[in-house]
């Protein structure tokens, strides 16, 4: 981390980001220099980083989570189809919109493969998720 900080006071690096890392290592990493962002796995299936994301939150850190459609975990779930019926979006739509629910440093980045599939995930946006969908996917997420 000295390097990179000696290189961002010569203007070599504007922002630093982490990835796969604890708050423990976070905090330490800010010790020496500023982080703008951190990625970690995270998804509706997969929470080990809820205590990263929470720190992120907390820390108005940018918050990237990789895998964000976890889409084998996401075929199987009756919640997600009722939540994706009663919401009026696709599944990987609602568990996007999901995850920009869960908090305003959420920066996912889904892979894309197609205009379509672009388009469909930018709509994910305008899912109008509610508390009560929130919890609820959230609940079966944790259960399945």
């Amino acid at each position: 981390f000295g390097v990179l900080k000696e290189m961002q006071d010569a203007g070599k690096v504007r922002h630093v980001g982490l990835s796969e890392v604890t708050v423990a290592e976070i905090e330490a990493a800010r010790q020496i220099l500023p982080i703008a962002s951190v990625q970690n796995e995270y998804n509706l299936g997969t929470r080990k980083s809820e205590d990263v994301l929470d720190y992120c939150t907390a820390e108005g850190i940018a918050f990237i989570p990789w895998f964000p459609l976890d889409a084998g975990r996401l075929a199987g779930s009756d919640t997600l189809a009722e939540a994706s019926e009663a919401l009026a979006a696709t599944p990987s739509q609602v568990a996007l919109a999901w995850l920009l629910t869960r908090s305003p440093v959420m920066l996912p980045i889904p892979g894309t493969s197609s205009v379509e599939h672009l388009d469909e995930n930018v709509g994910a946006a305008a899912v109008g998720m509610t508390d009560d969908w929130f919890a609820r996917i959230d609940r079966a997420a944790r259960a399945a």
